[in-house]
């Protein structure tokens, strides 16, 4: 294969306007990149570019084959192929319903096995044996399926709850793990879960991560939650299984383990597990910690329980497997650490205005990790285990960045309400004008407990915002992590308290900017975001000129009775809205209590197939603005769920969202 150098740069068709800033149309037609897969030995990996086409809404792909020892790339004609897993045996790739492999890097392919409706397909270390996952028929709640005569009805039947989540009605089909021998025909495949109402991968975002082989591909390891119906709904206990195919029995290794137990990983040299844990049963934003499994002793420690902080992302085994590679928010960014198992202790490796999304092979004296800021989307770079130092790999988007200027980012620290101190990033227009004074958005951040860091985001997307000349500032207020776990905590049952005093008092210091035209602020949010826009809407005692709120929750009453996943509610509300005696979240903190208070124009923003924001919440608000004899736009998307993710759907959110702002302030 003809090498040649790296930082690759992707041709997108640009659409600049005359001043070479940020436009929905360059944001959705950038280069994106993701790593398919990582050699045996880690000296190289293929990593994919998708290009969107707005005309056609269809990503068009190109592979890379990087060779990291010499920092050369080459493109990789692998037809329809796509990849499964990279390891001694060669790599596998699925082509329809076969699975093929190449022992040469991808030059050429032979068949390995035929597997009809697989998804997930994991390969054995010994290549003798495939982990699978694939929908099977569980109970019948289409009506059709329970009568046979019924072939046109429309009907569902449903005695439980979890009958749909995030954008998908249950049809009475769940995800089930199957191993079959490659020597076997496909239809001998064993279900682990045959009979039992339980999904792994789990949903809606579980993918081949949630089973893993040992290394001496007897043992199948995978994840489930052993919950059906209003228990599953309730519930993050989480737990990891493993399935011995010698003796076909299934041992739960996290039974005493009452949180969300996932992504199992063997050490290189099979000595230990290591997976992430949280520690509380329906709290899904707990801290997230790294556990691992001494494999002979049986003996379980935990690396990160005595650091003040949370591990996001996935983690990465280093080679000698004496040491464990993982990132974590932190002071409003993602920054890599290293902890080594014999005596742990947190180590920060990394340190920037950046962050580091992924680790994804270990070269000599070096990780090779995913990097992004808020003007870039994200490149690999070759970081220095000694001093943090970083080299970048790839540049997906050069010749796009080349003809932007970028936008000028600022982590400042203000005081709250109760005298701490609060992490704000401001974010100002790209040719910013020292003698001007700008409309500025209040970014309120979803989650509510997610980071809020230097993300690039095709939606949200900061550079975006501030190219169509506004300051953005955005607060790292209470519920964050990356600031101490009681920081990240605080928010839990105080939705509407303290959090909406930190917003405020983010958007108090803003106007003492000299920058910052104090009369024309807006406040701008999604999910958590959208309640918050919702409460400021009703207390902020004209600070602001006008709001979007996109799928917020508007009545926490017929919130709680519409959404799914209700360990959520139940944790971050403090139950639901009959216990006695009534949770805050239903009275001071019902955004729809204040409705007599709102004053402004409000722009409101909600998807159809939401259902962990139903279609209600935005259509309650909306309606009540126009009642209120407010100026108010409703923008609805009948086929989006919580985030906007087709492309022309994309550009006319932007391009309302926009119009909203430049008629209302």
């Amino acid at each position: 294969m003809k090498l040649k150098h790296t930082l690759v740069a992707v041709a997108a068709p640009l659409l600049m306007n005359a001043q070479n800033v940020m436009t929905p149309e360059v944001l959705w037609t950038l280069g994106r990149m993701s790593v398919q897969a990582v050699s045996p030995d880690q000296s190289a990996l293929i990593y994919n570019v998708a290009v969107t086409d707005l005309k056609t809404e269809k990503s068009n792909s190109i592979k890379y084959f990087l060779n990291l020892n010499t920092g050369a790339s080459a493109a990789l004609d692998l037809g329809k192929k796509s990849i499964l897993q990279w390891d001694k045996n060669g790599l596998y790739a699925k082509e329809g319903d076969k699975i093929v492999v190449s022992r040469d890097n991808g030059r050429t392919w032979t068949d390995f096995y035929t597997l009809p409706n697989a998804d997930n397909i994991v390969v054995s270390p010994d290549g003798k044996k495939i982990a699978f996952s694939r929908e099977v028929h569980i109970e019948d709640v289409l009506a059709k399926d329970k009568y046979k005569d019924t072939p046109k009805s429309t009907a569902q039947i449903y005695t439980d709850l979890n009958h749909r989540h995030w954008d998908t009605w249950y049809e009475g089909k769940m995800s089930h793990v199957f191993v079959v021998n490659t020597n076997a025909d496909p239809s001998t495949a064993k279900d682990l879960l045959q009979g039992k109402p339980f999904m792994s991968p789990q949903q809606p975002f579980g993918g081949s991560e949630d089973f893993v082989w040992s290394p001496d591909s007897a043992k199948l390891l995978y994840v489930t939650k052993e919950k059906y119906g209003a228990e599953y709904a309730q519930s993050t206990d989480t737990d990891i299984f493993e399935y011995d195919l010698s003796t076909g029995s299934t041992q739960n290794l996290t039974k005493d383990m009452m949180g969300y137990d996932v992504n199992p990983k063997f050490s290189p040299d099979g000595k230990y597990l290591a997976w992430q844990s949280m520690r509380r049963d329906g709290y899904e934003a707990d801290k997230n910690d790294i556990v691992i499994l001494d494999r002979t002793t049986g003996a379980r420690k935990n690396l990160t329980q005595t650091w003040d902080e949370s591990v996001s992302g996935s983690f990465f085994w280093s080679k000698h497997s004496k040491e464990i590679y993982y990132t974590a928010a932190l002071r409003g960014t993602k920054q890599l650490f290293a902890t080594p198992i014999a005596k742990p202790a947190v180590r920060q490796i990394t340190k920037g205005d950046f962050d580091i999304s992924e680790v994804y092979a270990e070269t000599p004296k070096s990780l090779v990790v995913a990097r992004n800021d808020m003007n870039h989307n994200s490149d690999l770079f070759r970081v220095d285990l000694r001093n943090g130092k970083m080299n970048q790999l790839t540049d997906v988007n050069k010749d796009t960045y080349a003809k932007l200027t970028p936008s000028r980012t600022e982590l400042k620290m203000v005081k709250t309400t109760d005298g701490k101190e609060m992490g704000v990033w401001l974010i100002y227009p790209p040719n910013f004008d020292a003698n001007k004074k700008y409309p500025t958005l209040l970014y309120c951040q979803g989650g509510p407990q997610s980071a809020l860091t230097q993300s690039f985001s095709i939606r949200w997307n900061f550079a975006l915002m501030a190219a169509n000349d506004y300051i953005v500032v955005a607060p790292n207020r209470r519920g964050m992590p990356g600031w101490g776990t009681a920081w990240n905590e605080q928010i839990s049952g105080d939705w509407g308290g303290q959090v909406m005093q930190d917003y405020l008092a983010a958007a108090d210091y803003a106007k003492t900017l000299p920058n910052v035209d104090a009369d024309r602020m807006a406040a701008v949010g999604a999910s958590y975001g959208g309640y918050s826009v919702f409460m400021l809407a009703g207390i902020h005692d004209n600070r602001f000129k006008t709001f979007i709120a996109h799928d917020g929750l508007f009545d926490m009453k017929s919130w709680y009775g519409t959404t799914e996943e209700l360990w959520f509610a139940n944790w971050d509300l403090g139950g639901p809205y009959w216990k006695k005696p009534q949770p805050a979240a239903y009275t001071k903190f019902d955004p729809s209590h204040y409705v007599d208070k709102w004053n402004k124009p409000i722009m409101i923003i909600q998807g159809g197939m939401d259902f962990r924001v139903p279609y209600e919440q935005g259509q309650e608000a909306f309606q009540a603005a126009k009642l209120r004899g407010l100026k108010s736009k409703f923008l609805y998307f009948p086929n989006e769920n919580h985030w906007v993710l087709n492309p022309q759907n994309g550009l006319v959110w932007q391009r309302e969202f926009f119009e909203w702002l430049k008629e209302t302030l």
